[in-house]
């Protein structure tokens, strides 16, 4: 039986899609499965499929200003330590196969692999290539594409589209409701900010509550530690959601960042959003990701200069967009779980 360790992490969206095809893997049986990733959200992801797990010490780069080149001088010695980790499962485990999904965390991992003569392939959710990629696209078989454009920018490359879990499509919105207990006629606003939560976004619906639970159950996913104390009527905070099918499945707006993996799951599912890129210390990737959909009319993007100008109204008119919906309607969105399987099963043949 082949074994095949999954890599990838920092974020949600370096996770979830590697989430999709784990459960497919484990439906046929067919091959053990292992995951290497920090104490961060991977591993709390990773966590409910019962995956063995382990564990590396892995060095972010910080991107932006004279404080992050202080803070990123010791990188060079931690990312060594972090590959010697990974080395070291990797000699343990001895996987026929190394998978991807990008994030600083998967490249100590796939250049430790490659060292030991472990094929690699990586997957690439964003428009552009994120840096750790970037940095190990030579040492991979492929890298795989969410987006048909970004194929064309790497020697390797291969569109397959963005791994989805089969779970999105079978939620219901009355199990939905259910779940959260929300029991009148009013429409669901559903809002988040990715794994570790948008301070941004939660201040500009904060600020709008009152106006926006009148018109809507809102539905807060606001990250660890950041839920407030509040007996409105209509306003569900969570640090967190495992559920997350659930929740889209009642939602009829959606208001969140421009991640990849949670764009192409709102996008598939033909929910209305409204994407808040975000800005600032990044390489814009998110800004490219929902300018990419806006420009075929298939969502709303706020910046987040004008977050918090009018938020009800802006949230309103998506709800009302026929455009937008008729546009949804007819657009095909390619779930890319299958391609991407059928590249792992031809990686591990060769």
């Amino acid at each position: 039986m082949h074994k095949i360790l999954f890599t990838g992490g920092g974020s949600a969206g370096h996770v979830v899609p590697s989430v999709a095809l784990i459960n497919e893997l484990l439906k046929t049986g067919k091959a053990d499965l292992f995951y290497m990733g920090t104490d961060g959200i991977e591993k709390r992801i990773i966590s409910d499929l019962h995956l063995p797990y382990y564990e590396i010490h892995c060095p972010k780069l910080i991107r932006g200003g004279l404080l992050s080149l202080a803070k990123n001088l010791s990188v060079p010695i931690a990312y060594r330590k972090a590959k010697a980790e990974a080395k070291a499962g990797l000699e343990k485990i001895k996987p026929d196969l190394v998978f991807s999904k990008g994030g600083y965390v998967a490249l100590p991992v796939v250049a430790a692999a490659h060292d030991l003569g472990i094929p690699c392939l990586t997957h690439e959710s964003d428009f552009s290539l994120g840096l750790a990629n970037k940095l190990m696209a030579k040492k991979c078989k492929k890298v795989l594409t969410a987006f048909p454009e970004t194929a064309n920018t790497v020697k390797n490359g291969k569109y397959c589209g963005a791994p989805l879990r089969a779970e999105l499509f079978t939620a219901e919105k009355k199990d939905g409701k259910k779940r959260f207990g929300i029991t009148d006629g009013k429409p669901v606003l559903l809002v988040f900010g990715g794994g570790s939560g948008s301070d941004k976004i939660n201040a500009a619906v904060r600020r709008n509550v009152l106006a926006l639970t009148e018109n809507y159950n809102v539905i807060h996913v606001c990250g660890r530690g950041k839920t407030l104390i509040s007996k409105l009527n209509r306003y569900y905070q969570y640090e967190f959601l495992n559920d997350m099918p659930l929740a889209y499945a009642c939602a009829d707006v959606v208001l969140c960042r421009a991640g990849a993996g949670a764009l192409f799951e709102i996008l598939a599912l033909k929910k209305k959003a409204i994407f808040v890129p975000l800005e600032g210390q990044t390489r814009g990737d998110q800004l490219q990701n929902a300018t990419y959909f806006k420009e075929k009319g298939l969502c709303h993007v706020l910046r987040e200069q004008a977050l918090t100008d009018n938020l009800p109204a802006v949230i309103e008119q998506t709800l009302k967009d026929d455009k937008l919906a008729a546009a949804l309607a007819v657009h095909h969105f390619h779930n890319g779980t299958k391609n991407v399987l059928f590249e792992i099963r031809n990686a591990l043949k060769k």
